[in-house]
């Protein structure tokens, strides 16, 4: 099974997943067991499934035959050659490769000139107008062909212009632009491109980056603080010829290789073996020579030789195109297709199963206690109304008064409800006023009035430890207000459920985890690339405040935009199984209240409740039934896994 064929299957298994959920939602809004919340979240869910996407980024310095291997290995049945391939550069900006239907096939463009302001990437994407869109003929190999070479287009400017956009000008760093005869820097006509192209892979959710080399991948904040430390999977590219030369080692230890270990999803190819094809050699000694120099890459980067795959990519893509078994055996790029099938589809699979896993089984919960609660509810007045068969008025009115005493038992403890209510907002507050964009903003503006207003290279470096210091601070103090409420809620389901009879279970966890580690992180980074005593002495104040906020602040306000939709996600689902059982047990105390009022005054009134009241029993059997079969379908489709063999899903 190709790895084209293994995201196929991925794509189907999460479409399954998805029509699984959405009837699921159709059938509860059917049964009016919905409401406002968990149709929404229901809606959440689907929509993410529908937009899931796997990012896989190729890493390489230029000339590494980079654009080969994403042709080979992506895009071999489309028979030609899709990104363009030649000697020397061909991408001198980030690219991204995707398939949105809501746009026609094109190339779009962002002008270097955009890096001028702390603006990111991200943030230019919502804006359209600020791009340049080239139409991309997909009739035509040759026209796409060229309409690709834009990302390949450079241009001209004098050395205070490239500085102001970033690029080190004709210092002693590998990443440094040089000024050419007519005292002007060649840079990178683009900022960034997203290459629109429908072709099957991209229109089933998978996203390729492609990176320019290194005198340009460090220039850019949002690919080595973002795009590339979140992509499921990272293929470093070298060349065979050449082994680890100084500027792929600089790439690899300061944006691609994990400090301390082994990370997943991180692949490095030792690319053009046919290089190594003498026909002077025998075949042993050419796999001892390959063998040899993916050994001295795999030390040198330090790594186990099993995370090295030698690999011929032009070999591989012109096997595919002419369905050459042996050459494709002897290009070795299955072997690369296999550890990539292994390493990025379970990964992404385990990470979208956990995430709709729990999600499904809070919501399916919730439901089947609303239908538990109703039966239970339902057969105690059936109880009720079968006991007063042949009973005389008066033991009509004492269970009447039964009734009545157990519901202003109720609307007694409702008192405590609402005062729960009202501590939850208090502490809601709390929580945001620690977590809150707003005192980010606060504390971003004040670091930058600081490292402004900074006299020496201690004030800088001590503004720039005290960000992370008060953010990590607001990030403790929420976790004691998440504890606090988690706290309350716990106390409170179960008051309610002993006292009640409502069945609650236990509030759902929330941690602020991800959060503490990802601000760990972008510390960890900024003190190794900002905040260090040579970065101090060797730039001045504008140029390191400049930094500081383009490519590090910006990176922490989005994780800090994340923790806040995230718990705002959390309270609402904490609260929201306690108002529905509130809610459906007043419900069925007015009703109980009422049946026997009406048998209290019309006593032949009583079978034709009874009556009544076996109908909606039966009702709610179907409907209960009707639910364990939706969550057996779905519990189905979350157990199942994409085979790496033959069949397309299977489950485990």
């Amino acid at each position: 099974m190709s790895l084209a064929q293994q995201f196929a299957a991925y794509a189907e298994w999460r479409s399954q997943l998805g029509d699984a959920l959405e009837n699921l939602r159709t059938w509860l809004a059917e049964n009016e067991l919905n409401d406002a919340q968990s149709d929404l979240r229901l809606a959440q869910l689907g929509e993410r499934l529908r937009e899931d996407r796997l990012h896989v980024a190729f890493v390489a310095e230029f000339s590494r035959g980079k654009s080969e291997l994403i042709n080979a290995v992506f895009f071999a049945e489309y028979g030609n050659r899709m990104l363009p391939s030649s000697a020397g550069r061909t991408t001198m900006c980030p690219t991204e490769l995707l398939f949105d239907p809501a746009k026609p096939p094109c190339v779009e463009l962002l002008p270097i000139e955009t890096r001028a302001n702390s603006s990111s990437v991200s943030e230019y994407k919502r804006f359209p107008e600020e791009w340049q869109q080239v139409p991309l003929n997909i009739e035509s190999a040759e026209a796409m062909q060229e309409t690709l070479r834009h990302v390949s287009e450079v241009t001209r400017v004098d050395p205070a212009t490239a500085e102001n956009l970033g690029f080190s000008v004709n210092d002693d760093s590998l990443e440094s632009f040089h000024v050419g005869d007519d005292g002007k820097v060649e840079i990178p006509r683009w900022r960034h491109a997203i290459i629109n192209f429908p072709h099957p892979l991209l229109k089933q959710g998978l996203v390729i980056l492609d990176t320019p080399g290194l005198n340009a991948i460090g220039t850019e904040p949002e690919l080595t603080l973002s795009l590339l430390p979140n992509a499921h999977a990272v293929l470093f590219i070298l060349s065979a010829d050449t082994g680890v030369t100084q500027s792929d080692l600089a790439i690899w230890r300061e944006h691609v290789g994990a400090p301390g270990g082994r990370k997943k999803g991180r692949l490095v190819v030792l690319n053009k073996i046919d290089g190594q094809w003498d026909e002077l050699k025998s075949e042993a000694e050419i796999e001892e020579e390959i063998a040899r120099q993916a050994r001295n890459c795999a030390a040198i980067l330090e790594l186990p030789p099993s995370q090295v795959f030698p690999v011929s990519a032009q070999k591989g893509l012109v096997a595919k195109i002419n369905a050459d078994q042996r050459l494709l055996a002897r290009s070795r790029l299955p072997e690369l297709e296999r550890a990539l099938s292994e390493e990025l589809i379970p990964a992404k699979q385990e990470i979208v199963r956990d995430n709709t896993e729990s999600e499904f089984n809070e919501l399916n919960a919730r439901t089947r206690s609303l239908l538990d609660s109703r039966m239970s509810g339902l057969r105690e007045q059936l109880s009720e109304l079968t006991e007063l068969r042949g009973k005389n008025k008066g033991v009509v009115e004492y269970m009447m008064g039964k009734v009545k005493t157990e519901k202003e038992e109720f609307e007694a403890g409702l008192q405590r409800y609402y005062a729960v209510r009202s501590i939850f907002s208090t502490l809601t507050n709390k929580l945001f006023a620690h977590l809150g964009l707003d005192s980010l903003r606060a504390l971003t503006q004040s670091t930058r009035e600081a490292m402004q207003e900074a006299a020496f290279s201690k004030n800088l470096s001590d503004a720039m430890s005290n960000f992370f210091s008060v953010t990590r601070d607001s990030l403790a103090k929420s976790k004691n207000e998440v504890d606090e409420i988690h706290k309350m809620m716990d106390a409170i389901y179960r008051k309610f459920s002993v006292e009640h009879g409502l069945k609650l279970g236990t509030p759902a966890n929330f941690s602020m985890l991800r959060y503490e580690k990802e601000l760990n992180r972008l510390e960890t980074w900024c003190n190794t690339h900002l905040n260090t005593m040579f970065q101090l002495v060797r730039h001045d104040k504008q140029h390191l405040t400049h930094k500081f906020f383009e490519e590090v602040a910006l990176q922490v306000r989005r994780a800090f935009e994340h923790a806040n939709r995230h718990t705002e996600g959390w309270l609402k689902a904490i609260m929201a199984p306690m108002e529905t059982q509130v809610r459906e047990h007043q419900i069925q105390l007015k009703r109980r209240l009422e049946s026997i009022k009406r048998i209290h005054q019309a006593t032949d009134t009583l079978e034709e409740r009874i009556s009544e009241l076996a109908h909606v029993e039966a009702t709610l059997t179907t409907q209960i039934r009707a639910l364990e079969n939706l969550a057996w379908t779905i519990r189905q489709s979350l157990e199942s896994r994409v085979d790496l063999n033959d069949q397309m899903v299977v489950n485990l």
